[in-house]
């Protein structure tokens, strides 16, 4: 893999970021991160004003949480994200990419409008059940697709085929548009396969982030 013009090729991480989805658990990746044999530091993020993390005065939108991701990069880091957290990710690798070696991904929206795959629209019944939470998150839409293709770590996407929040087709349209993507897709996993299938999903991200070329 040739790296991209004006950046030198990050082969291993030294730091693997763990980044939930809209639940904002910080112990979503645990089950993962306690199987990986990646010897990197690992690092579990919450998201301010989203379970138990407390809310911040100065996070106003997806682009404060991608800030809060971003000043956690320093050197040679992979990220590895859940749902709303891929979305985070793909803008705190476009940010900095000559920082990112790897990205995971599992079950997000990747920045693309969900409605045209026929995905289920999760958020009223999410945001009913946690009126505490933050309201901005549901009304991002902002479209990244144009912006993909210039991401050129390797990217594991996880998706399960049953999960109708994030169907299968998603996963598929991304690993056309990032240029170093491998779709592996579960069978039976839902939404929350990245947590429910930590011995099956473990593995694979290993095999990822072990991979330099």
């Amino acid at each position: 893999m040739s790296a991209a013009p004006g950046h030198t090729r990050l082969l291993r991480p030294e730091k693997l970021l763990f980044l939930p989805g809209a639940s904002g658990d910080i112990r979503f990746w645990q089950p993962v991160a306690d199987l990986l044999t990646c010897p990197a530091a690992k690092v579990h993020l919450g998201w301010p004003g989203f379970g138990p993390t407390p809310p911040d005065s100065r996070v106003h939108g997806i682009e404060d949480l991608a800030t809060r991701v971003i000043v956690e990069i320093h050197g040679p880091t992979a990220l590895i994200a859940q749902s709303m957290g891929g979305v985070i990710a793909l803008l705190a690798a476009m940010t900095k990419p000559e920082c990112i070696t790897h990205l995971v991904l599992t079950a997000t929206s990747g920045g693309m409008d969900m409605a045209s795959f026929g995905a289920q629209d999760w958020r009223p019944a999410f945001i009913a059940a946690n009126p505490s939470f933050p309201p901005w998150f549901a009304t991002y839409r902002h479209d990244l697709t144009p912006r993909l293709p210039s991401l050129a770590m390797p990217t594991l996407l996880l998706w399960g085929d049953a999960d109708p929040i994030s169907p299968v087709e998603v996963g598929r349209r991304l690993a056309t548009l990032l240029p170093h993507a491998a779709l592996h897709i579960v069978p039976g996993g839902d939404h929350l396969l990245a947590n429910s299938m930590a011995p099956a999903v473990a593995p694979l991200i290993d095999t990822h982030l072990a991979q330099t070329a």
